[in-house]
């Protein structure tokens, strides 16, 4: 999902032409260089609420592989949104470095997610929860139900190549 930052980006936002509304142009900020946890929570909630129609229009499946659409990038912030067909997840990974958050727009996953030094841990996550993490933590996510689903990222900085690991316990080194 990582791509290269246009120069011209540096003051100004790429946004998704079929959600290119104001109130997208409002929430994400060309001027704002890092984003913390809790900035990227309520942007990704705030999408997820108020702009979940045109998602909607946006929103692909695909069973043969996870699908994803850029939604906003800018010096600061990547936005992104991505759908899940039944059976479908990611391998145990981080973010190189980058404070992220998701929010479930349909459907639920399964999260298992660890901290250096720590036990690896399990949640589910259903339509409208939001989860936001620093820069220290690794996850995997996996529809393990019968339903599609559907999530909004964002991280910040933007276009960290993401690092997998063979297991989540090789990241938590536990």
């Amino acid at each position: 999902m990582t791509t290269s930052l246009p120069v011209n980006l540096k003051h100004t936002k790429d946004i998704h032409p079929d959600i290119d509304l104001p109130l997208l142009n409002e929430l994400v900020r060309a001027e704002r260089p890092l984003w913390s946890p809790d900035e990227l929570h309520e942007l990704t909630s705030a999408v997820t609420r108020e702009l979940s129609t045109p998602l909607l229009g946006i929103l692909q499946f695909d069973s043969r592989q996870r699908w994803w659409s850029r939604l906003a990038l800018t010096m600061g912030v990547e936005l992104w949104l991505l759908s899940w067909e039944p059976g479908q997840g990611t391998e145990p990974h981080d973010h190189g470095g980058a404070s992220g958050s998701f929010t479930v727009l349909l459907g639920e996953l399964d999260e298992e997610f660890a901290f250096p030094n720590d036990s690896v841990r399990t949640a589910q996550r259903r339509a409208g929860s939001t989860v936001a993490f620093g820069p220290n933590r690794a996850h995997m996510l996996h529809n393990g139900g019968n339903q599609q689903a559907a999530t909004v990222h964002a991280y910040s900085p933007p276009l960290r190549p993401m690092r997998e690991y063979r297991a989540l316990t090789d990241f938590a080194g536990a």
